[in-house]
């Protein structure tokens, strides 16, 4: 059964799924965004305001150098070269040292401009990334898990380089031009007012213009980042799932999918570059018809005297200055607009909240190893507001002892483990370690003292060592193998060719399901929490391993409480208590050989277990 097109886009972009603050779409939420990404850029530039100060003075001073040329032509030749009367060559030799002082001026002032600009600029690059991937880690499971990893990838990759190529390529030569069309358009007024007049009467035009395009291309690169992030989700995830791809025959399906993205993204930069030719031909335009009306009026002046050649000369040479900045602003325009695209998406990131807040005063760690008792007290909880999958849990785990939970997919197992962990917190009721409020201990404490094995058997790129040590980043390498030794991996990680300095490569492709699996134990049991949670944790290990395993149970869990979830019996009946759950309740409460005996439903899954094994 295939996906439609549109059926998959809508799950990228669907709100339930995916959207932050930055994906909002009503008038409220988008001018509450365009305020944080305008503070959020606030804040990056408030540790370079002296560096910008500096910078923005050798700006001025290169902009009046730049705005002195016609000046000293209108003086030259009023001056200098006056036909009408004998000239003063004095006069054109200063002119021509205005010139080159005024050169100079203007390229010291846009050099010393922009290696400050371009050091500020890495500086703040490099602070906002750092605080988008700080934040990525801050935010609690629930955000990972709606939240794809190809958005992920775009807000560091292609939104960061929309700012970069703002900053390195675009910001400089913008606000160049700004200031010239200001600083023009007064020079205009003080050299001959009625001109100026005439040159004026092309300013509503020219604003109706520029509002016009600030409108329109604002919303086209907006739907350019949309676009692209699209691209790189499609990508990202179908690339990750290669395998499932390669195997149901899957990658015709996905490459009419991409086509379709990667279509929608180009003509989104095409309704972008087609303002971009509006405007900047229309400005030609307009700049064109107002310099005709200027020489054809100015022309007629002159001819009645009311004004020199000169003046009509530097006149009509400020005015070219000033249409060609407006030209230039529309071709950096869209960097502009997509840069602040992309800052409203970092920005809406950068808003979300943490689902699992850090306690503002958390209770002080103990000095050594906490016990490990676990209490839930009238718990309930849901993933949705409309649908609980714990209705109201009580229940008590006395330190050190081992807990199966056995029930049917959905009964809310892997939910009682993701509590325990505080990957969530509960809608209401309270999760207690040690008779402490796990919202009340800081994150530091309760990682250290909770520690989550899951079937996922996830490994970094690195070695093994490298991997096991990741429990513990402080442990010896002597510590590490002797993790390793203690759930039975040893022996297989020094058969491999550098030992425990073998490259997992990636996801730990190098590794076999179960051996992956054993690692991850090792770091677990190298972690040394109090309470240990196995998810579905020996799900993938073949039955030799799986016997390996289970000889080193007793050795992790001892000394430890543990939260066992496995349908494997095998793995249950190491456990000092089951509970049997359904519905999110507590059915069933009691040691394996008492429920068996009982004949109720741990019972009648054991027995199904039995016969599976004849």
């Amino acid at each position: 059964m295939s996906i439609d097109v549109s059926a998959w886009r809508g799950l990228a972009q669907d709100a339930d799924a995916e959207r932050t603050a930055a994906e909002a779409t009503d008038r409220r939420s988008t001018i509450r965004l365009r305020r944080s990404s305008r503070a959020l850029l606030g804040d990056l530039l408030r540790p370079h305001r002296r560096a910008l100060a500096v910078a923005v003075t050798l700006l001025l001073l290169q902009n009046a150098a730049a705005m002195a040329g016609p000046y000293l032509v209108m003086l030259g030749i009023g001056q200098g070269i006056d036909p009408l009367k004998r000239g003063d060559f004095t006069v054109l030799l200063a002119v021509a040292a205005g010139f080159a002082l005024a050169v100079t001026v203007e390229y010291l002032g846009r050099r010393g401009f922009l290696v400050i600009v371009g050091r500020v600029g890495q500086d703040l690059l490099l602070d906002l990334r750092q605080r988008v991937y700080r934040h990525f880690q801050r935010l609690s499971i629930s955000f990972h898990e709606r939240y794809t990893s190809g958005r992920m990838v775009a807000r560091l990759t292609s939104d960061m380089d929309s700012i970069a190529e703002l900053v390195s390529g675009g910001l400089d030569t913008l606000i160049l031009a700004v200031l010239s069309v200001v600083s023009i358009a007064g020079i205009l007024i003080v050299i001959d007012p009625p001109l100026a007049l005439v040159a004026l009467l092309s300013f509503p035009f020219l604003l109706w213009l520029s509002n016009w395009f600030r409108v329109e291309s604002a919303k086209a690169y907006r739907r350019t980042r949309e676009a692209v992030a699209l691209v790189i989700v499609h990508f990202v995830e179908s690339l990750g799932g290669m395998r499932a791809v390669q195997a149901f025959r899957r990658e015709p399906r996905n490459q009419e999918i991409f086509d379709v993205v990667s279509d929608e993204y180009r003509a989104a930069n095409l309704k972008a570059l087609n303002l971009i030719a509006i405007f900047g031909s229309s400005i030609k335009l307009i700049g064109n018809i107002t310099i005709a009306a200027v020489l054809t009026y100015g022309g007629y002046r002159a001819l009645r005297g009311e004004v020199g050649p000169e003046v009509l000369a530097a006149f009509l040479l400020y005015l070219r200055r000033f249409f060609e900045p407006m030209q230039e602003i529309s071709q950096f325009y869209n960097s502009l607009q997509s840069a602040t695209a992309a800052l409203e998406k970092l920005s809406g990131v950068l808003q979300e909240q943490p689902t699992v807040p850090e306690p503002v005063r958390p209770v002080p760690a103990p000095t050594g190893r906490r016990r490990g008792s676990v209490t839930f007290e009238r718990v309930s909880f849901g993933y949705r507001a409309d649908r609980l999958v714990l209705p109201s849990l009580d229940l008590h785990v006395p330190a050190g002892q081992t807990v199966a939970l056995v029930g049917p997919t959905g009964a809310g197992k892997s939910t009682v483990a993701k509590l325990v962990a505080r990957l969530y917190d509960p809608t209401s009721g309270v999760v207690r370690l040690d008779g402490v409020d796990l919202r009340d201990l800081s994150t530091e404490d309760l990682r250290r003292s909770v520690v989550m094995v899951t079937q996922e058997n996830f490994l970094f790129s690195g070695t093994i060592a490298e991997n096991i040590a990741f429990g513990r980043p402080s442990a010896t390498r002597a510590e590490v193998e002797a993790a390793a030794r203690a759930i039975g991996a040893d022996e297989f990680i020094r058969s491999l060719p550098d030992g425990y300095d073998t490259d997992v490569r990636k996801r730990g492709g190098r590794l076999s399901a179960g051996q992956r699996q054993l690692v991850a134990f090792a770091r677990g049991f190298l972690a040394d929490p109090a309470v240990l949670i196995l998810d579905e944790a020996t799900s993938s290990l073949d039955i030799p391993t799986e016997r390996l395993v289970q000889r080193a149970m007793q050795t992790i869990l001892a000394d430890r409480t543990a939260f066992v979830i496995a349908h494997r019996l095998s793995t249950v009946l190491v456990a000092d208590r089951v509970l049997v759950i359904e519905g999110g309740r507590v059915v069933e409460d009691g040691p394996p050989s008492v429920l068996v005996a009982r004949g109720g439903r741990f019972a009648a899954l054991h027995q199904q277990w039995a016969d599976s094994l004849v």
